[in-house]
């Protein structure tokens, strides 16, 4: 007779391997449970970990430095190619958020000045890329 996993071993198996940098995401979106605010602010910093001016490689080989952040000018923000809406980053400035994803293990917090993006904060699909960056001139 075959075992099967009880749901607390399957945390278990979670909390061993989230830290890896490959994500393993077999059909389930948002594995990580990350709330609306993390997936945003996750997805502002990896369009940051992709500019220059914003990002350089880290110590650790495969991670980011993410050493500078934009403002927010009026309900809106410039960064790079794309204007993004204020209300979209205010995790930029949540210390809870930075803990969140620090503890998940997709980024390495220095709050509130920068960030370390981990392999695994760069692989992490939010899913919200097309919908939060839109290409845009002023």
């Amino acid at each position: 007779m075959a075992r099967t996993r009880s749901p607390s071993s399957w945390k278990n198996l979670l909390l061993i391997n989230r830290h890896e940098t490959d994500f393993i995401m077999a059909g389930k979106k948002n594995p990580l449970n990350l709330n609306a605010l993390q997936l945003k602010t996750l997805t502002l910093f990896q369009a940051l970990s992709s500019l220059e001016g914003y990002a350089a490689p880290a110590e650790q080989e495969g991670h980011v430095l993410i050493q500078r952040l934009p403002h927010a000018h009026g309900d809106h923000f410039h960064l790079g190619p794309w204007v993004l809406a204020a209300r979209d980053a205010s995790g930029l400035t949540n210390q809870a958020v930075w803990h969140a994803l620090e503890r998940k293990g997709l980024i390495q917090s220095m709050f509130p000045r920068a960030c370390i993006l981990t392999p695994a904060g760069q692989s992490y699909d939010t899913g919200l890329r097309q919908s939060m960056l839109h290409e845009g001139h002023h």
